[in-house]
């Protein structure tokens, strides 16, 4: 069996191992991270011999951890990082490389379109019917997205959505209210099969997803971070927010979305969200901009060349071709648009 796991930020491990009676045997740890000195490698290898081939990966990483020499020092990767490529060998984990990409990105489209095709997109990968797709959102209407647990009437002030024209619509995933406008925020949703994140934490898998977005950042000259559980943030502030939902069907499918700040209108946000004012009391701030620190000013690009350079960033790390919504998609995503997104039944089914 053979597990990888590239960590956050760090360096790639490798794990090749078989299962016999049970227990893990023939485990070999390799990668390109940074490891002192040089004993401690089977050492690693040795703590995982035998060890129970249910274990998690915490319980992994203490049995290394408890053979490491005095003195060890790990760059790049940790006791944990290993245990977690174990667990990904174990789960018949899939790679970013091993997956043809699509990439979906068509004109503006509405709020309740978006959330359609998120579902439907994810759905048709989990059955195997869709490679894993990138889609990149344009948006037709300013929009707040609220979770899909949020209390409606907590999040939203709906004078002030009114007053601004904004449209309300509902996610499938959890997570807190979004505020959209067409040219001010960069959106975008990743459809991926289960086997992507097998083996991660519900948490790990946050920071998995978001990290070849970090690397794409980087190369802007933005040093930016996975923030637990769902942000990405800079020195300068806050970037943008992730969220997920695990869809079943076929072998499943992992919908996980972002939406990140280009530039922000902060006084409108907050006459519309309610849920700004109470983020901001809590932490003593008067100013929206000091939350939410716009794309725009950390790079000095316009909106579509950052896009544009997510992309290629994303195509050269893992391949990407250019796609559409099928035709049989777009009906669904319609017919659910209209059904259940436009609905009020769902927009407010938790008041």
């Amino acid at each position: 069996m053979h597990g990888e796991y590239k960590v956050p930020g760090g360096k790639l491990v490798v794990v090749d191992l078989d299962v016999h009676d049970g227990a893990l045997r023939g485990v070999r740890v390799a990668g390109d991270f940074f490891l002192e000195p040089d004993e401690a490698l089977p050492a690693i290898d040795r703590a995982l011999e035998g060890a129970p081939a249910d274990a998690d990966a915490q319980a992994l990483a203490a049995r290394i951890e408890a053979a490491l020499p005095p003195g060890t020092v790990m760059f790049g990767f940790s006791a944990e990082s290993v245990g977690i490529a174990v667990r990904r060998a174990l789960a018949h984990a899939t790679d970013w490389t091993d997956h043809d990409w699509q990439l979906i990105h068509e004109g503006p489209q509405s709020p309740a379109l978006h959330m359609a095709l998120d579902q439907v997109l994810t759905e048709e990968v989990a059955a195997g019917r869709r490679p894993p797709t990138l889609r990149v959102w344009e948006w037709g209407a300013p929009a707040v997205i609220i979770g899909s647990f949020q209390s409606l009437r907590n999040e939203v002030d709906p004078e002030g959505a009114a007053r601004h024209g904004v449209t309300v619509v509902r996610r499938i995933s959890g997570g807190g209210a979004m505020f959209v406008e067409a040219e001010n925020t960069i959106t975008y949703s990743l459809s991926v099969p289960a086997s992507l994140v097998s083996g991660l934490s519900f948490a790990d898998s946050y920071a998995y997803l978001d990290d070849w977005v970090l690397n794409a950042l980087s190369d802007m000259g933005i040093k930016a971070w996975y923030q637990p559980l769902n942000d990405i943030a800079s020195e300068e502030g806050k970037i943008g927010g992730a969220a997920q939902k695990r869809l079943a069907g076929g072998d499943g499918a992992v919908l996980h979305h972002v939406t990140m700040a280009y530039d922000i209108d902060a006084d409108k946000m907050l006459d519309v969200l309610r849920v700004g004012k109470e983020k901001l009391s809590d932490k003593g701030t008067r100013s929206a901009s000091k939350r939410v620190d716009p794309l725009r000013r950390q790079t000095g690009l316009p909106r579509g060349a950052i896009i544009d350079r997510m992309l290629s960033s994303f195509r050269t790390r893992y391949g990407l071709t250019e796609g559409h919504a099928t035709d049989e998609e777009m009906a669904r995503a319609e017919e659910l648009a209209l059904t259940k997104y436009s609905s009020e039944e769902w927009t407010a089914r938790v008041p």
